[in-house]
């Protein structure tokens, strides 16, 4: 396996932070209480250490999962019409763990208005609906693929990134 150089990591690196902040959902994995998964997607926001913050109703089985058993994985996937292989599209999956916000906690109300900052005013409309619920997504550790033998274990606390 060709070592990496330092440069070549940080490139990578700044491709990975690329990929994230040019998405706006996230692709949601959950399992229900029994082990049944699902997977769906939400739109999300994302704080200064890296947590994610999805706002969805229980009409969605996602959130009953959430609900019934906090964790779940989340992917960030390079767009298929920009992927010059379909079997080796650049991506980013993290495991995470989940924890509901309160209504009545003190950062619901900031994390709600970072939602309708970005995505306007359909979140005002749904802050008012009762089964919606916050949910803070903290990564744990992750895999960023570019390709193939070209993986590279995320740490969750700072983002950074090691060849695997």
């Amino acid at each position: 396996m060709n070592e990496i150089t330092q440069q070549e990591l940080e490139d990578i690196t700044k491709r990975y932070q690329e990929l994230m902040i040019s998405q706006q959902t996230l692709l949601l994995s959950t399992a229900s209480a029994t082990g049944v998964p699902d997977i769906s997607y939400a739109p999300f926001v994302c704080d200064n250490a890296g947590v994610f913050y999805i706002y969805v109703s229980e009409m969605a089985c996602h959130t009953v999962n959430l609900l019934n058993n906090p964790q779940a994985s989340i992917l960030f996937i390079h767009p298929e019409s920009e992927s010059p292989n379909l079997f080796a599209r650049e991506r980013a999956v993290l495991s995470c763990s989940v924890k509901e916000i309160m209504r009545d906690d003190a950062i619901y109300a900031d994390r709600i208005q970072a939602l309708q900052d970005t995505f306007g005013e359909v979140v005002s409309v749904l802050r008012s609906l009762s089964d919606f619920h916050l949910f803070a997504l903290r990564p744990e550790n992750g895999r960023y693929v570019i390709g193939f033998g070209r993986a590279f274990s995320i740490n969750a606390s700072d983002g950074s990134l090691r060849h695997t």
